[in-house]
């Protein structure tokens, strides 16, 4: 029991200092940044938030609309 609490207060943790991590990139871009480095940042996001749909509604949602017996497009 006290192994499983301690993995939980790791993974939190982890958690908390990538967060913490990722947050604090905002002070290293004080000011204005340049056209291209918010282009980058939109870029990464974008890619982010496309990855995240697919990976995590339309696959799964594809793979029910299969398993109800109707067509796979239907989701999409």
């Amino acid at each position: 029991m006290t192994q499983l609490i301690l993995w939980a207060a790791i993974g939190t943790g982890f958690t908390f200092l990538m967060t913490a991590v990722g947050s604090a990139t905002v002070l290293v871009f004080r000011g204005e940044t340049s056209p291209g480095l918010r282009r980058i940042f939109l870029g990464f996001a974008a890619g982010v938030m496309i990855a995240a749909s697919v990976f995590s509604l339309l696959i799964p949602a594809i793979q029910e609309a299969e398993h109800l017996g109707l067509p796979d497009w239907l989701p999409a």
